[in-house]
């Protein structure tokens, strides 16, 4: 039996992705900040899924913990880290960017650096981050768009990494674009997927063991486009 960690799975994309893989067969460790979200998926879900109160702000009480629940698990197979803030603002208030650099930045450090020396240890592996169609260019959004773009820039260093180490190593980059979650709510949105859609899609690429994905599939289209477009036709956009 394949075993999964899945870091953020209390909602939204990592909530419908550890459903998704405990569906199909995979052990599950699920991992994130509200214990009684964490007990109701252990009661329901198939292969008795472990839990564990992981907080990514808190960075190490959060190595630690994960350490602890890799070890409960025995050989762990796949770490997703799912795991992230946004927020809506006409400001640019200094604590929600630093919410979102401890969260984003640092949190998502913090696990992928610790799971990438987990599997080097192991001897294989595969790290699954998820990023943004955001991460392609600045915005609004200042600090959000600019920590997927280090979450990206984070997991080619670590493929690069794996690359060098001549180990069966995957490190995948997943940028979804637009999904109906919490975090999108007030939102205008447009192509907008399920999470469970996402997860399905996100399931294809794990399973494929690519380097690169964009969920929904269109995204890809969007984020050339965006790359593309002149400064000042963006910023009018």
């Amino acid at each position: 039996m394949k075993k999964a960690i899945i870091i953020g799975a209390t909602s939204g994309i990592g909530k419908s992705l550890a459903e998704l893989l405990a569906s199909n067969g995979y052990q599950v460790g699920i991992a994130g900040r509200r214990v009684e979200l964490l007990e109701e998926m252990r009661l329901r879900l198939p292969n008795q899924p472990l839990i564990c109160q992981i907080d990514v702000a808190d960075t190490e009480n959060a190595i630690a913990s994960f350490k602890g629940l890799a070890e409960e698990m025995g050989e762990v197979d796949l770490v997703v880290i799912s795991s992230g803030v946004d927020y809506v603002s006409r400001d640019l208030p200094w604590e929600k960017d630093k919410m979102i650099i401890q969260i984003n930045v640092m949190g998502f450090t913090a696990i992928a650096n610790t799971a990438f020396n987990y599997f080097l240890e192991q001897g294989r592996g595969h790290l699954v981050g998820i990023s943004s169609v955001t991460a392609v260019r600045g915005g609004l959004v200042t600090a959000y768009n600019a920590s997927k773009a280090y979450v990206s820039n984070y997991l080619e260093g670590l493929q690069f990494r794996a690359y060098k180490s001549k180990k069966p190593i995957t490190v995948t980059d997943i940028k979804p674009g637009y999904v109906d979650t919490p975090m999108a709510e007030g939102k205008h949105l447009f192509w907008a997927a399920s999470p469970e859609k996402t997860a399905q899609q996100i399931l294809g690429v794990i399973d494929k063991k690519k380097d690169h994905a964009y969920v929904t599939k269109r995204w890809r289209l969007v984020a050339w486009v965006v790359k593309m477009m002149p400064r000042k036709l963006y910023y009018k956009s």
